[in-house]
């Protein structure tokens, strides 16, 4: 039996198919890994990490009883997972957390959407049994994010001895638009959350935002603020490699000596990706001296293409871009260079590129990537960061900061953080990565799950 269970939707180890039928184990990364590596290596008990089988070479692992050390995948039927995961998880509460309807148009609540909900609180429940079935007696289980927002309330009905957290990586609802649900999905919701011993958020206004929610009735949960950040040395390790090496140098050739304003999202809807080309657009309508000055490096890789609204907004994205280039564009000079193929390696090779890092969410968790650039830029980044990102609060002092909707605002900081000098950008990221390593991925985990002991 466990002793410190982590239960996401993804997990930290996938499988594919070989044509001769054999399945190749392959290892995530990211935060949780590294977290939950830091439980298994530095603590002496038993741990495990509870996931969904996403793919098929997953589904025929669980099918096989093919596993690695310390992962249960859990094989839940292909219509209700994707009822609960792009039916509810991302075309609902992603919504709700991230402000994104079109107030006239959606949400729509009818009995489909009941439908669907019935697939999300069965696919939370074979979680909640899953956790319970592996807990020890008195084990910490820290839940993972809005895919699995009613686990904590379903685990402590099965199990009560158990301690219980939750982590919500995006943002928290406003009242207002929480109540957009219906009352009882609502109820439900709160409950679910509720049934934790601790509720975290990477900053104080989701907490407080989840707080307002509740509506004084969090007694019993404490609500804490954990703002995850990056670890230097790992970072730095992998933008050193030689394939990231490789691609700087083909990036360099592109660019020339020019500027470069550099931004790394997927095609997400709150990423804002729209209004940062407008902006750029803006910038060299108003100020034509950076014209053949400057590139705008976007990495803007496709997200969630099962959805209509994305495909089209991923569309939208390219479509602008060209238009930027075909306005201003000249024989030795392409304004926009965007990249949708999804690669880390070009990503970090523009990281050490950037002399702007332009991070506009209309409304974000945390944001990474405003972290991540000040570690890793060579000349040292000026970064241009909406108020709606999540790292707001920790990175403000030292950014340039805009309202995410006011594009001529976020040309006139792109002009600023192009004109900055040397030294004063220089000390803004050193200022800035000290800022983003301060809680790397393994303390930021262990934090929380001293807290859930205390």
């Amino acid at each position: 039996m466990a002793t410190v269970l982590v239960a996401s939707n993804r997990g930290p180890v996938s499988y594919v198919r070989g044509e001769d039928g054999s399945l190749d184990a392959r290892r995530g990364g990211g935060g949780l890994v590294s977290g939950l590596s830091a439980v298994s290596s530095d603590a002496p008990q038993e741990s495990l990490w509870v996931c969904a089988a996403l793919g098929e070479g997953d589904r025929e692992a669980v099918r096989r009883g093919v596993g690695e050390p310390g992962v249960r995948m859990l094989e839940i039927p292909p219509d209700v997972y994707d009822d609960a995961y792009n039916g509810i998880a991302n075309s609902v509460l992603w919504f709700l957390h991230h402000h994104l309807y079109d107030i006239p148009r959606a949400p729509v609540f009818d009995a489909d959407f009941r439908r669907r909900w019935a697939s999300y609180r069965a696919y939370n429940r074979a979680f909640a049994e899953a956790l319970a079935a592996e807990a020890a007696e008195g084990a910490a289980v820290l839940v993972q994010d809005y895919h699995l927002a009613l686990v904590p309330g379903q685990l402590r009905a099965l199990r009560p001895d158990l301690r219980i957290s939750h982590f919500t990586h995006t943002p928290w609802a406003s009242p207002d638009y929480l109540r957009m649900l219906p009352d009882d999905i609502r109820e439900e919701l709160m409950s679910g959350m509720l049934g934790a011993d601790e509720l975290g958020f990477h900053t104080t206004v989701w907490a407080s935002a989840f707080q307002s929610c509740a509506d004084g009735g969090t007694a019993g949960t404490r609500v804490s603020v954990h703002p995850l950040g990056v670890d230097a040395d790992e970072l730095r390790a992998l933008a050193h490699r030689p394939e990231v090496d490789e691609k700087l140098a083909r990036l360099r050739a592109e660019v020339g000596d020019r500027r470069t304003i550099v931004r790394v999202d997927r095609t997400e809807l709150s990423k804002n990706i729209l209004r940062g080309l407008l902006a750029y657009r803006e910038l060299l309508t108003v100020h034509p001296e950076w014209r053949e000055r400057v590139v705008h490096l976007a990495s803007a890789y496709p997200s969630r293409q099962d959805l209509d609204v994305y495909r089209d907004y991923t569309a939208s994205v390219a479509e602008l871009a060209e238009r930027i280039n075909t306005e201003f564009g000249t024989p030795g000079w392409q304004p926009v260079l965007v990249s949708v193929q999804d690669d880390f390696a070009r990503s970090l090779a523009a990281y050490r590129l950037a002399d702007v890092a332009l991070v506009n969410p209309v409304r974000d968790g945390m944001n990474l990537v405003a972290k991540e650039i000040p570690v890793v830029s060579e000349a040292g980044c000026a970064l241009v960061l909406s108020t709606g990102a999540g790292a707001y609060e920790e990175l403000k002092d030292d950014a340039l900061t805009v309202n995410p909707f006011d594009v001529s605002a976020t040309a006139e900081a792109l002009h600023t953080a192009l004109s900055m000098p040397d030294a004063d950008r220089a000390d803004r990221t050193k200022r800035l990565a000290a800022t983003a390593t301060a809680l790397p991925p393994q303390r930021w985990f262990l934090d929380q799950l001293e807290a859930l002991s205390r």
